[in-house]
């Protein structure tokens, strides 16, 4: 269990914005994989938070950091705004988080070797149980130099592996697909 006090499992939704997964793998699947973990969460009344990404390349209020149709953050739904990799570093998450009593995060969004590995890893060290959505997470193909590509379902499959198999005392993590979701009163998802 969760090294945290509390009870209470919440999605956290990371930048599933028009200019993050504009050329994304998979981008239309795994955009709707995402919404169908919000209506999951939503109907079972589990906390929904968005954060949102911006820097100068993705400036804030411009049609690129917009969130990707058909997301939408509900009010009163919690909104971040973040402008490194991790969802912790230097924004308001955390108290959010212990504000809703929230020992457990399911998370999902872009980009899968940055934000979201980033904010996975947070997560696992400041004591939260995790599950991230397997096929809710996405990423482009990486150009590393001349003839030398990783290809974003490598980067997404290794994310996904290192979710399932990664250990960290009185915590636990999963990996689980939209599909499965089932949000419950205990703090893990199965």
């Amino acid at each position: 269990m969760a090294t945290r006090t509390g009870s209470t499992s919440a999605l956290v939704v990371v930048d599933v914005q028009v200019g993050v997964v504009a050329n994304a793998f998979d981008r239309d699947p795994i955009v709707q994989n995402v919404a169908l973990a919000v209506e999951r969460a939503r109907s079972a009344g589990a906390p929904v938070i968005w954060v949102q990404h911006h820097d100068e390349e993705l400036q804030r209020d411009t049609p690129a950091w917009q969130w990707t149709q058909p997301l939408q953050p509900m009010d009163g739904e919690p909104r971040i705004y973040k402008q490194f990799n991790s969802s912790f570093e230097d924004t308001p998450l955390l108290e959010v988080l212990d504000q809703l009593k929230v020992a457990h995060i399911v998370l999902a969004g872009a980009a899968s070797n940055w934000c979201i590995r980033a904010t996975a890893y947070g997560a696992l060290e400041r004591g939260f149980d995790l599950t991230l959505v397997g096929d809710a997470h996405t990423t482009e193909d990486m150009q590393l130099g001349p003839g030398a590509t990783v290809e974003a379902k490598s980067i997404i499959e290794d994310l996904n592996m290192a979710m399932r198999w990664l250990s960290y005392p009185g915590r636990k993590n999963n990996v689980v697909n939209a599909a499965d979701l089932v949000f419950r009163a205990q703090p893990f998802v199965t």
